[in-house]
């Protein structure tokens, strides 16, 4: 009986098991799955698998707060030690997902739909944020466009000669591009409109058919059809609309005075002003987007590295380490990348600000 009740008092003393709590919360545009979010409580030295997942239009970051117990920080699937009380966050952004080059002033299409810029806003050009549904951006020479998820247009900025009467009246549209001082709008059914100045025949473009693409540089439009031909209206003063004999083009992209189309195996041909060298590009290989800026001519290459020729007074052509890259605009005297995380990088002169794109660099 003795034996018996000393067994009984020890059972009776063994001590609990030590507990921690774990709070876990997350910011907007994202939730912990696994777990789940709020407060639990696990034994000490419990090994804890945390998942994060991330809403349409976002991305994880990391997680903050106690993380010293956290396997890896920056994955969305992790383990965390427990070995005290933690409280951690998930940590979600959105992310930029196009970009677009004016004379003077950049544009970010976020992920969610919403829109930023940065630089020139003599002409309220940069007046974007109230705009929501967004799929596509265009920047010109003093005005900004923007395609929205359902086909209609909206635009911002220098109106002298009605390069922003978009509204109303534009309707199924799939493409947008951006002049100097004109806009064109690629409908679904491969047809064209266009607004803004005419001088020389750039808005010119509804008889165009089976357009695929389309490129407005200073004072004239270009358009890919669906077989890889080329078609231009618009100031020729210097060639760049001489492209009637273009085959096999899979992208075009208008400058300031000329013309530069790539080629569906991944070389590069364009034709028009020569002055600074932004032709120059006939040894290109391996691209698979092509930017035409003021004097300076970029290219993305499928590894994500860059080419650049042309005018470099400014810098707009050291684009040599940039990495990652997925998508390239070229602005007056500035360029501009798209990382595939979604972060942006820019060369080139920043007398407005246009290259001032850090604040996007979610990463």
């Amino acid at each position: 009986m003795l034996t018996l009740a000393l067994i009984a008092g020890m059972v009776g003393c063994a001590s609990a098991p030590v507990q921690y709590t774990l709070s876990i919360s997350s910011t907007e545009g994202g939730n912990v799955t696994i777990p789940g979010e709020g407060m639990f409580t696990y034994n000490k030295v419990a090994m804890v698998r945390l998942v994060a997942k991330a809403e349409e239009g976002y991305h994880f970051v990391n997680w903050t707060g106690d993380v010293d117990q956290i396997t890896d920080a920056k994955a969305t699937i992790t383990t965390i030690f427990i070995n005290d009380s933690y409280i951690i966050v998930a940590n979600f952004v959105k992310y930029i997902a196009m970009v677009a080059a004016g004379w003077g002033h950049t544009v970010g299409l976020e992920s969610d739909g919403t829109v930023v810029a940065v630089g020139s806003n003599g002409f309220l050009q940069c007046q974007v944020g109230g705009w929501v549904g967004i799929t596509q951006v265009a920047a010109g020479g003093g005005h900004t466009v923007g395609l929205k998820s359902d086909g209609t247009v909206v635009a911002v900025g220098h109106n002298n000669v009605g390069q922003c009467d978009v509204s109303g009246w534009w309707a199924d549209i799939m493409r947008i591009a951006a002049g100097s001082e004109h806009t064109v709008g690629l409908k679904s059914d491969g047809t064209m409109v266009a607004v803004g100045d005419n001088r020389y025949g750039q808005c010119n473009v509804s008889g165009w058919t089976d357009i695929v693409q389309v490129a407005a540089g200073s004072e004239y439009t270009v358009g890919l059809k669906s077989d890889g031909t080329v078609g231009a209206m618009g100031y020729n003063g210097f060639g760049q609309c001489n492209v009637g004999n273009w085959t096999g083009i899979v992208q075009v992209s208008a400058g300031r005075q000329y013309t530069v189309g790539l080629k569906s195996d991944g070389t590069v041909g364009a034709v028009g002003l020569n002055d600074h060298g932004q032709l120059d590009v006939g040894n290109w290989t391996d691209i698979i987007q092509v930017a035409a800026g003021n004097w300076h001519t970029v290219g993305l290459r499928k590894d994500g590295t860059m080419v650049a020729v042309g005018d470099n007074s400014y810098g707009q052509c050291n684009v040599g380490g940039w990495e990652n890259i997925i998508q390239v605009a070229a602005g007056e005297y500035y360029t501009v990348g798209l990382k595939a995380d979604g972060a942006v990088v820019a060369a080139g002169t920043n007398d407005q600000g246009q290259c001032d794109v850090t604040g996007w660099d979610l990463f």
